[in-house]
């Protein structure tokens, strides 16, 4: 898992000042694990920076190791440098390390497949008031994210997208032509592959309801949701597999692939003609 850069190198360093003072303390990863309340194997992966600890966690092993609260200091330096919102830094981080992503969206583009003018668009709405320098650096922190399907190690990417996706003239014709023409331009460079759940396929699981699996080469599988200013990280095994069968069922429900960059290519063609009559 080598793709994390100056970010991950930090969560490192995090991990190594972890393992440095647990040993001063004479305690295993399993007793500082019961300690904290989490795992043996998850004081590990802290340890290795493959996983960051939630703040909570973070102050138990201050209290835990009697540091006067270096990692807590730590944990909100290292959290305060991501331009994402606090729910979604770690997910922007485990997606980075992650080597399959799949992910089902109902009424957006998935940030890793926005183009700036979309992502700007989305933004925009959602903060009408806001200065435009910060409107841009959360669409710079959103756009970055899409470097990890640009590279050799890029991890295997499928998204299934509901019709409305196609649908919703985010930007207006112009935008929304050249965001499609993004998507299909991803499915022919091999880069995604994208499935679309039409409207005729009725109800469907997570309806309204955004869903992201991440599958690594060393750690425990996850499950991402998210809600109105919210999100929740998931890691238990009985949930992430419930989260993994309701994708199933939504992989099962979607047009084939092939049916499906057919249907993104008319739904291009409709916002072409309304960009051209307008």
């Amino acid at each position: 898992m080598a793709r994390g850069g100056k970010r991950q190198d930090a969560w490192e360093f995090f991990g190594e000042l972890l393992k440095e003072r647990r040993e001063a303390a004479g305690l295993s990863q399993g007793e500082l694990g019961r300690q904290v309340f989490v795992s043996g194997g998850y004081i590990g992966l802290f340890e290795q920076g493959i996983r960051k600890p939630q703040l909570d966690v973070a102050q138990r092993i201050d209290q835990v190791l009697q540091t006067g609260g270096i990692f807590e200091r730590t944990w909100r330096k290292l959290i305060n440098k991501s331009p994402y919102a606090s729910y979604f830094h770690q997910v922007a981080e485990l997606e980075s390390v992650a080597t399959k992503i799949c992910e089902f969206e109902s009424t957006a583009v998935p940030g890793l497949l926005q183009t700036s003018e979309y992502a700007r668009a989305v933004v925009r709405a959602s903060n009408p008031l806001a200065p435009d320098e910060d409107v841009e650096e959360t669409v710079e922190g959103r756009i970055s994210r899409s470097a990890i399907l640009k590279g050799a190690t890029r991890p295997v990417y499928w998204v299934i997208l509901h019709e409305t996706v196609l649908r919703i003239p985010v930007g207006g014709p112009v935008v929304m032509t050249q965001q499609l023409n993004h998507l299909m331009a991803h499915v022919h460079e091999r880069k995604a592959l994208i499935q679309v759940l039409p409207y005729a396929a009725g109800a469907y699981p997570q309806m309204g309801k955004p869903l992201k699996l991440m599958e690594f080469e060393d750690a425990p599988p996850t499950a991402y949701t998210e809600a109105v200013y919210s999100g929740n990280l998931l890691d238990d095994p009985a949930v992430v597999k419930r989260a993994q069968a309701a994708y199933d069922l939504l992989r099962a429900a979607a047009l084939s692939p092939g049916a499906s960059l057919a249907l993104i290519e008319s739904a291009a063609e409709d916002h072409r003609r309304c960009a051209t009559t307008t």
